[in-house]
């Protein structure tokens, strides 16, 4: 028998739509909330990140842009920096890395899931939303592979529906559901883990 699904961090990816699907998930979670969660958003490498500060208001959880050498700590939520891959190391300390994009993307969402599916294994969530490219979709088999919790956006009720549909298509244990059914799972998943 399977043992139980205990979660123990969140990962989430996404790209076109980001803002949208991102502000009905993050103000769900309830204050006091106790796992980590590690977002990458597709952001120009040129462009000043205000994903943080957009979303710390509206959110009773804390949220903050990553830094490199960072402890993970339970129930904040930590979005990559622009032109910075973001990567959990195995003494659950981040780190950010200059190194190549990744389907044109720095940071990359493959780079996040594959080094959190590592660091985690079975503790694992990760979640790919919206987006224009196939980011995510290797990273999301790669949490699968460890036993984690493979979730992503159903492909028609996203802006754009070509980053959960590789997700998919990649990983096929992945759940589909809707951004407000993520939500949900997500708010109750310390205490009503999936089985």
């Amino acid at each position: 028998m399977k043992p139980a699904f205990k979660p123990e961090a969140i990962v989430i990816g996404a790209s076109a739509g980001a803002i949208e699907a991102l502000g009905r998930i993050l103000p769900v979670l309830p204050a006091g909330y106790p796992l980590p969660m590690l977002i990458v958003v597709h952001v120009p490498a040129d462009m000043k990140n205000t994903l943080a500060e957009l979303f710390a208001p509206k959110c009773k959880i804390e949220v903050k842009e990553a830094e490199d050498k960072e402890e993970v700590r339970p129930g904040v939520a930590y979005f990559a920096p622009p032109n910075y891959h973001l990567l959990v190391e195995s003494d659950g300390t981040l780190s950010l890395s200059s190194d190549e994009p990744e389907l044109f993307s720095r940071p990359s969402i493959d780079v996040l899931f594959e080094s959190a599916a590592d660091a985690y294994g079975a503790g694992l969530v990760g979640v790919v939303l919206t987006g224009a490219n196939s980011d995510g979709a290797k990273g999301l088999l790669a949490i699968g592979a460890a036993g984690g919790l493979a979730l992503a956006q159903e492909p028609q009720s996203a802006e754009v529906g070509t980053m959960p549909e590789a997700a998919l298509k990649a990983c096929p244990d992945a759940r589909a559901m809707t951004v407000n059914d993520i939500a949900t799972l997500l708010a109750q998943l310390p205490h009503n883990p999936p089985v």
